[in-house]
């Protein structure tokens, strides 16, 4: 490293320093960093759009999933509630047969009639309790 000239020496170049703040920096530095986060935005955009496809396909799949297993349960529950409606029918035809013999035949259908009227009477009285406390959460405040 010769130096010709006395004085001190020429400092090295920084390469880190901003190009645009000294008079000799490349101008294509600062156009190559624009390129470059350009570039890094527009990746970043694709993969957000990805992402986001990617979630809405899921999601379809996953509510289809779950239509399909609703609507096998509910078609299940329909069948569980037909058959109980079999058994409870059994049920009061073998009342009948079972109490004719004692109350004759016009008796025992009273009587098992009258049961499930009482069951049924019951039945309501306990939804409408609960219709009541429903339509309490949600009446108006002032109590009207």
């Amino acid at each position: 490293m010769d130096n010709p000239e006395p004085g001190p020496l020429p400092s090295p170049r920084d390469d880190s320093a901003d190009p645009a703040a000294s008079p000799d920096g490349d101008p294509g530095e600062d156009s190559n960093s624009f390129n470059s986060l350009r570039d890094d935005i527009t990746a970043l955009v694709d993969d957000a759009r990805t992402y986001a496809e990617a979630e809405i396909a899921f999601q379809k799949t996953r509510a289809g999933l779950a239509s399909r297993k609703t609507a096998r349960a509910l078609a299940l529950l329909v069948l569980a509630l037909v058959l109980l409606h079999i058994a409870l029918i059994a049920l009061a035809v073998g009342a009948v047969i079972a109490l004719a013999p004692l109350v004759t035949i016009w008796g025992a259908i009273a009587i098992v009639v009258g049961v499930l009227l009482a069951g049924v009477a019951t039945l309501v009285w306990a939804a409408r309790g609960n219709g009541k406390a429903v339509a309490a959460m949600f009446g108006s405040e002032d109590g009207a």
